[in-house]
C-alpha cells in the first residue's frame, strides 16, 4: 500500500492543465466494442481506473495501440467470446466499477453479457436497476446464476422502444444508449442524463454511424442501425479535476491558472465556488484564481444560510461536494452541504474534525461547516482515503494544514487523478509518495 506524506503550508502558484475526463473516458472506451473497425481516442487520462479498463479490453481480445501517454487506438475485431463467460473475467469485472459500461456494447453487438456486481468507491449503495430495466425494455432476458453470483443477460437482437428511466443515472443512460444504437427500430429515452460526457458519447457514436438526436436534453431519440464504423474522438477536460484545482487555489493558492478548462462544459461548478466567496477570473478558456486572504460565504437573498446540494446535470455534480466542504472550512461564514445521492460520502468529515475543522455531521447526507476564516489553521494528521473524491479533499486539507500529514490508501486517489503529486509539486507543494 502506498501513502502520501504532505508538508502543509506551502503556497501554490503557476499554471496547471486538467487531465482528460475520467467518466467520459470509461464510456467512450467501452463504446469501441460496438465496431470491428479502429477507433482512436485522444486525451485519455493515465489513471488507475482507466488503465484497468483498458487492460480488461486487452484481456477480451481488443487490440490496443498506445501512441503516446494519453492517445490510443482500439480495434475490437476479434473478441474472445468464451473468455467473457470465464470466472477470471467475472472476477476482474467485479473489481472495477467502470466494467459495468461494457454490458450495453456487448449485448448490442454479440447478444450476450455476463454481469457481476462491480467494485469501486465505498460511498453507499450504487444500484444497477436503471441499467437492467433499460435492457429489459429493449428486450433482453436475465438469468441469475446463484452459484457464481452473476447475471447472464442475453437477446437475439434488441428492439427499440419508448422508456422512462427511473432516475437520471449517468452510467445507466450511457449503457442504454450503447445498447440501443444497433437495436431494431427507434428508441426514445426520457429522463436521460445529459451531462457533457453523455453528450460526448452521443457525438462519438454519431460519428461512428449511429443516429442519436436530442443530445444535451433529457429526451434522446435513437434510430437503430446495423453497422457502426471507426472514428477519432477527443475527450473533454475533467470537470471534477478543474473543480479540485479551484478548491486548492482557494485554500493554498498564491495565484493559479487552470488552463484549457472547456468553460462551456463546466456548468454550475464555477458558480458554486463563487458562492463560497472564491474569486474566479475567466481569461479565454482559462480560469485564474488569485490569492485571497479571505473568502466570504454568500447568504441567500432572504438572509438564510447558504446550502450547496448535488443534483442531476445541469445541477451541481456530487463529485465536488467533498472539495467544496473542505474549502468552506477556511471561509468566513457557514454553509450546509447536502449530499443527496450517496449515503456514506460525508463520513470522511471525521478526519477533518480531527484536523480542527468545525463541522456538524447532521446525518449521512448533511453537514454544516462553520468556517475558520483562516484564524484557525487545520493541523496535520494521519488519515486514510475512503474514495476518490474524499481522497482529493483530504489532500487539499493537508496542503493547507500546519505540520505534516499522511494519507494512506492513495490508490483511491490514483483511480481518478493522473500523476497528482508531481503536478502539484511543480506548483510548489511538498508531497512525497511512500510505500508502507
Amino acid at each position: 500500500m502506498e501513502s502520501f506524506i504532505i508538508e502543509g503550508g506551502h503556497p501554490l502558484s503557476g499554471t496547471i492543465i486538467p487531465q482528460g475526463a475520467k467518466n467520459e473516458a470509461l464510456e467512450v472506451i467501452c463504446a469501441t466494442l460496438l465496431t470491428a473497425e479502429e477507433v482512436t481516442i485522444n486525451n485519455i487520462p493515465d489513471i488507475l481506473d482507466v488503465n484497468n479498463l483498458i487492460q480488461l479490453l486487452r484481456d477480451i481480445g481488443v487490440k490496443v495501440e498506445r501512441h503516446s501517454r494519453n492517445d490510443y487506438t482500439f480495434c475490437a475485431d476479434s473478441i474472445k467470446l468464451d473468455y467473457l463467460e470465464s470466472d477470471e473475467f467475472v472476477r476482474k469485472c467485479a473489481a472495477l466499477r467502470g466494467s459495468v459500461l461494457m454490458i450495453g456494447p456487448l449485448l448490442a453487438r454479440f447478444g450476450r453479457a455476463i454481469v457481476a456486481e462491480p467494485g469501486g468507491d465505498k460511498i453507499g449503495r450504487r444500484r444497477l436497476d436503471t441499467h437492467f430495466l433499460g435492457f429489459k425494455h429493449l428486450g433482453a432476458k436475465f438469468d441469475f446464476n446463484e452459484k457464481r453470483n452473476v447475471y447472464d443477460i442475453h437477446a437475439n437482437r434488441l428492439k427499440g422502444c419508448d422508456m422512462l428511466l427511473d432516475e437520471a443515472s449517468v452510467t445507466g443512460t450511457a449503457n442504454i444508449i450503447m445498447a440501443a444504437v444497433t437495436a431494431k427500430g427507434t428508441t426514445t429515452i426520457y429522463n436521460a442524463a445529459c451531462e457533457p460526457y453523455i453528450q460526448q458519447l452521443c457525438t462519438m457514436l454519431n460519428a461512428m454511424g449511429a443516429s442519436i438526436s436530442g443530445i444535451g436534453s433529457n429526451l434522446l431519440t435513437i434510430a437503430g442501425t446495423t453497422h457502426l464504423h471507426g472514428t477519432t474522438h477527443k475527450i473533454l477536460p475533467d470537470m471534477i479535476e478543474v473543480g479540485s484545482f479551484i478548491g486548492m487555489a482557494a485554500m493554498v493558492g498564491n495565484g493559479i491558472r487552470i488552463k484549457d478548462v472547456s468553460l462551456k462544459n463546466l456548468g454550475i461548478i464555477p458558480s458554486a465556488f463563487k458562492r463560497l466567496g472564491v474569486k474566479i477570473k475567466v481569461e479565454g478558456d482559462d480560469l485564474v484564481i488569485p490569492r485571497q486572504p479571505h473568502y466570504v460565504i454568500e447568504s441567500f437573498i432572504d438572509g438564510s444560510i447558504m446550502t450547496l446540494a448535488d443534483a442531476p446535470w445541469p445541477g451541481l455534480t456530487p463529485d465536488l461536494l467533498s472539495v467544496l466542504l473542505v474549502v468552506a472550512t477556511q471561509s468566513r461564514g457557514s454553509v450546509l452541504i447536502h449530499q443527496k445521492m450517496f449515503e456514506s460520502r460525508l463520513f470522511f468529515v471525521d478526519k477533518l474534525i480531527d484536523m480542527g475543522a468545525q463541522i456538524i455531521l447532521c446525518d449521512p447526507h448533511r453537514a454544516v461547516v462553520i468556517g475558520h476564516d483562516r484564524k484557525k489553521i487545520l493541523r496535520g494528521g494521519r488519515m486514510t482515503s475512503p474514495d476518490i473524491r474524499a481522497g482529493i479533499a483530504l489532500l487539499i486539507a493537508a496542503l493547507s494544514a500546519k505540520g505534516t500529514s499522511r494519507i494512506d490508501n492513495i490508490a483511491q486517489i490514483d483511480r481518478g487523478y493522473e500523476d497528482i503529486e508531481n503536478r502539484l509539486n511543480a506548483l510548489g507543494a511538498n508531497i512525497q509518495r511512500v510505500s508502507s
